[in-house]
Formats: structure tokens, C-alpha cells, sequence
């Protein structure tokens, strides 16, 4: 990637702080939040949860008979709403009976949901789990932004920051050379320098 890449990765971090703060303030009713939902997003621990009642208190013998195959066909991804459910959705196992217990996974997913925060209309179950979605993959995409740049200031000292102030914070160039405490010069030639480091640590570069 170009230099110029690696500078539109970087600014692109306050929009995706911006539209994380949208969704989590988005409800979705019975006071709950998008943000609220997703910290308790993993399926197993909204069944625990749920009513403060084990599972077999509220599952069939059915449903936990698939809750059982999906903690097997799951276990090799990432916790959460956001794994279980594009897996679980787009999983098609070669075992027919497996195939179909984990299509009714999708329903039961919807349950455990409209149990936690109450009833959803059908049509808005798919549009709060893309939120749900979408809000942890923007988290984590921050999240992978702020630490490459602290281990890029771990590793190179000013670097870090001179990318944060003048990319993320959008400072202007001698804004962030004033905060360094270095001259203009300085931070012209310390610039590239910092951007090809960072994109050799994220491999971009």
C-alpha cells in the first residue's frame, strides 16, 4: 500500500468513533440500548442470564439439544452475536441433521434476543443484529488502531503520537510539531518515517 493508504486508514478513525457513539445511543426498546445489547452479546451467557434462570428452565428439549450442537460448531470462532450468527446463518454442514438443527439456531437466537429486551417485530430482528454487528467490528477496528499506534510509540518514541495528533486528532503540521516540542523540520522528516513504520507493524506496507 501507499503511503497515502496508510494516512486515509488513520483518518478514517473519526468517523468510525463517530458511528460507533450513533449506534450505541440506538434503542431498541424496553430501555435497552444497541451498546447495552452487545456487552452481553454472547449467546451462551444470554441464555445463563436470561430471567436468572439455567436453561433447561426455558429452553425445550429441543432447543437445548441445539444449543449443544452449536456450542460444538462454534467453539473454533470468535464469542459473540456477531460470529455466532453469520455461522450459524452461512455454516452448511455435511451432516443433513446438523444442517438443520443449526438453521433453527437462527430462530432461537431471535428468541433468546426478544426475551432480553422484548418483543421485535420480525423485519427489525435483521436489522438490529446488523447493528450489533456492525457496532463490534467498528470496535474492533478501533481498538486495532489505538494499540498499533502505542506499539508504534513503544517502539519508536514520538512516533506514535506525531500520527495520532496529525492524523487521528487532525492537528495541523506545526500544531503537532509545537505539541513534539520540535522544530517543523523535524517533524517533516520524521513523518514518512512514521508512516512506513506503522504500515510495516499493521502490514499495509
Amino acid at each position: 500500500m501507499t503511503e497515502q493508504d496508510v494516512i486515509e486508514k488513520l483518518q478514517d478513525y473519526k468517523r468510525i468513533v463517530g458511528r460507533i457513539r450513533v449506534l450505541e445511543r440506538h434503542h431498541v426498546g424496553m430501555g435497552y440500548t444497541v451498546k447495552a445489547i452487545t456487552q452481553d452479546d454472547q449467546l451462551q451467557e444470554l441464555h445463563r442470564q436470561l430471567r436468572g434462570l439455567p436453561s433447561y428452565m426455558y429452553l425445550t428439549a429441543r432447543e437445548q439439544e441445539l444449543e449443544t450442537t452449536a456450542n460444538a460448531y462454534l467453539s473454533r470462532y470468535p464469542a459473540g452475536i456477531r460470529s455466532q450468527y453469520r455461522e450459524v446463518a452461512g455454516l452448511h454442514s455435511e451432516d443433513a441433521e446438523d444442517g438443520q438443527r443449526l438453521q433453527e439456531l437462527t430462530g432461537k437466537i431471535r428468541k433468546v434476543l426478544e426475551a432480553r429486551i422484548g418483543a421485535i417485530p420480525e423485519d427489525a430482528i435483521e436489522a438490529l443484529l446488523a447493528r450489533m454487528c456492525e457496532l463490534q467490528e467498528l470496535e474492533a477496528e478501533r481498538a486495532y488502531i489505538d494499540t498499533a499506534l502505542d506499539v508504534l510509540e513503544e517502539m519508536h518514541p514520538g512516533y506514535g503520537r506525531l500520527l495520532r495528533l496529525r492524523y487521528v486528532e487532525d492537528k495541523l503540521p506545526d500544531e503537532v510539531a509545537e505539541e513534539l516540542k520540535v522544530v517543523r523540520r523535524t517533524f517533516e522528516r520524521r513523518r514518512p518515517k512514521a508512516l512506513e513504520e506503522y504500515g510495516r507493524l499493521t502490514g499495509m506496507s
